[in-house]
């Protein structure tokens, strides 16, 4: 039987998490660690959970229209500009955003290619 996506994406978070902490650990980043320490839960903690790297919330979502697709992307193209972060002031300015290609035909990556291109392929 297949894994759900969740499972999928919990045990990457999982792994990714291990190896985070053993690069923080390995570069000495003592502040760091302490910071994610003390994100554990009691109940975490009696679990044996040390550090807490990742959110709990994970909601994946099928995406089955160009229309879902295409507002999901707009949401993380401004989500650097939400009053949550204020990365930036304008969100095609974001580094690690493909906002500009998007909005203005700027391509920073080799490998970025539009949704409409992708999907072409179907």
């Amino acid at each position: 039987m297949p894994k759900s996506l969740n499972a999928i994406i919990g045990n990457a978070k999982r792994f990714m998490a291990y190896e985070i902490i053993k690069g923080l650990e390995n570069n000495k980043e003592v502040l760091l660690l302490e910071e994610l320490q003390r994100g554990v839960t009691k109940r975490e903690r009696t679990k044996g959970q040390r550090h807490k790297v990742f959110e709990e919330s994970f909601d994946a979502k099928e995406c089955q229209s160009m229309k879902f697709i295409l507002e999901k992307i707009k949401y993380i193209h401004h989500n650097p500009v939400s009053k949550r972060w204020q990365l930036v002031t304008d969100f095609t300015e974001y580094e690690y955003s493909s906002a500009s290609f998007y909005e203005k035909g700027i391509k920073k990556y080799k490998r970025l290619v539009h949704v409409n291109d992708v999907l072409q392929q179907f």
